[in-house]
């Protein structure tokens, strides 16, 4: 899990940063941090992420593969 898949998760919930910091029971810097890439993703911060939003392993792939395609944006499609 890194920072994009985070702020994918807290935006596709519709939530602030100070929302979703809440709601993991975790400090809204550390979101704010990981977000921008300045602090890593602690193995705590995704268990909490996996456990609060009931996320599996195939619910996680399918996230950072919807990352990357929207990623390569509408190009491709023109």
């Amino acid at each position: 899990m890194d920072n994009e898949v985070i702020k994918f998760i807290r935006m596709n919930y519709n939530m602030t940063q100070r929302e979703f910091a809440k709601v993991l029971n975790c400090s809204f810097s550390l979101i704010a941090l990981v977000e921008v890439g300045k602090r890593r993703v602690t193995e705590n911060l995704e268990n909490k992420v996996k456990s609060t939003f009931n996320l599996d392993e195939k619910q996680l792939e399918s996230i950072i593969l919807a990352i990357k395609e929207s990623s390569k944006g509408f190009q491709q499609y023109l």
